[in-house]
């Protein structure tokens, strides 16, 4: 039907001599986004993340120090609250984090437009619900020496977003301790760490002492 429509269009808006080609090119179209990080190496990063869906609801964090060191954290929140209040709770808990590490410098980045603008001042919080939240936000920021909010896309958070998703997934585990997770690498298939070298109790020279009395290789002795 879409098209049709269309070359309905076309069909009854002839080209006349006034007709101009659309130039439909936007330059820099094959840039999605642009980040600049700081390289400022006494600040250390903090990205954060909420998850609300039907399992329930959880936030996560990464707090970064200037060497490259990972500290995750991730909680399940046990009351029902929105994305924006989650999104808050995860990033008064990366911010609490910071000042346990006694952090001077901080740049928090988070995918949430709203508490990234209503952080920095720029958006007016009208929510009675998360005013609370943004005036905690404001109180922790003046135990920093310096800090800095920036938003940066969904794709660029893909860490903290995986640690909120898997609090919220988790059922509750009442009073069992869940150690943190280690991500590990491998590099090989699982059967090859299980295969056992035969020892070897013979010397080095055996095969060649062998050849050397029997004229043949040692698959071929007898």
């Amino acid at each position: 039907m879409k098209a049709q429509a269309l070359a309905g269009h076309l069909a009854e808006n002839l080209v006349d001599d006034e007709y101009q080609p659309l130039n439909t090119y936007f330059p820099d179209e094959e840039v999605n986004s642009v980040e600049a990080i700081s390289e400022d190496t006494n600040a250390w990063k903090m990205f954060f993340d909420g998850v609300v869906n039907a399992k329930g609801v959880g936030i996560g964090e990464i707090l970064i120090s200037p060497t490259g060191q990972h500290y995750p954290a991730t909680a399940r929140l046990q009351f029902f609250c929105t994305n924006n209040t989650a999104e808050y709770k995860a990033c008064i808990m990366g911010m609490n984090m910071g000042i346990d590490q006694y952090v001077e410098e901080l740049l928090i980045m988070g995918d949430s437009d709203l508490i990234t603008r209503q952080a920095q001042g720029e958006w007016e919080t009208r929510d009675v619900k998360l005013i609370p939240y943004r005036q905690h936000v404001e109180d922790l920021g003046k135990l920093f020496k310096l800090i800095e909010f920036r938003y940066i896309p969904r794709c660029h958070n893909e860490l903290a977003d995986v640690l909120a998703t898997l609090a919220s997934m988790l059922p509750y585990p009442g009073n069992a301790h869940i150690d943190p997770l280690e991500i590990q690498i491998r590099e090989r298939h699982g059967y090859c760490n299980t295969t056992e070298a035969e020892p070897n109790i013979q010397p080095w020279y055996h095969d060649i002492k062998r050849f050397l009395k029997t004229k043949e290789y040692p698959e071929q002795a007898v």
